[in-house]
């Protein structure tokens, strides 16, 4: 399966005002003092490069027991702050308009960062789709087909794009290859921020 021909894949360059992307990137500086941006460690015990943190009920989370969905943070213990409405309202508008997301991943990407392809796999039912947000510096995104060795196509995600996985595409392999240092000035020190929605569990 190439990209060409999946359907269910989109992307809206600068979809989100400069405006709309300062506002959001308060929210997320502020809901980081809650719940602190973590280097987490792969199953296998690697750190990984990208920084993470999350909005919602459910929040991503990888230890030496494996990737899964927890409630609280795995440093702080405290729930995870709730999803901004903004990031709601897209998901209506762009995932689906019936089931609201659960969970908001939040990877901060330093000049250094990346983040090798992968399936986002750890969900309950692959209809609902991954809704991604960029923020800050723009990254180059990688994607591919549904196993790890199909061929992949590379893009550059700036700030304020949408990323939709929807359809044949919601189990597309992707990952970002590196990120161009000083393209954006929206975040202090530079960097980039993606927050991609998710429903983990079931419909209720």
């Amino acid at each position: 399966m190439s990209l060409s021909t999946t359907t269910g894949f989109r992307l809206l360059p600068g979809r989100l005002s400069p405006e709309a992307q300062s506002q959001l990137l308060a929210q997320v500086l502020a809901g980081a003092e809650q719940a602190p941006f973590v280097h987490q460690v792969t199953p296998g015990g690697k750190p990984m490069s990208v920084a993470m943190t999350s909005f919602g009920p459910l929040g991503w989370t990888t230890d030496a027991r494996g990737y899964r969905y927890e409630p609280r943070h795995p440093s702080t213990g405290q729930p995870w702050p709730d999803i901004p409405q903004v990031l709601l309202d897209l998901w209506s508008e762009l995932a689906d308009p019936q089931v609201p997301p659960d969970a908001c991943l939040i990877n901060f990407y330093d000049a250094r960062a990346k983040m090798a392809l992968h399936q986002d796999r750890d969900e309950a039912d692959f209809q609902f789709p991954v809704l991604s947000v960029s923020l800050g510096d723009t990254a180059v995104f990688r994607i591919g087909g549904l196993r790890r060795s199909d061929p992949t196509h590379s893009m550059k995600l700036s700030s304020g794009d949408v990323c939709l996985l929807a359809g044949e595409a919601r189990l597309l392999h992707h990952g970002v290859d590196r990120i161009l240092a000083g393209s954006s000035r929206l975040i202090p020190g530079g960097g980039r921020i993606n927050l991609t929605l998710r429903r983990a569990r079931p419909a209720q």
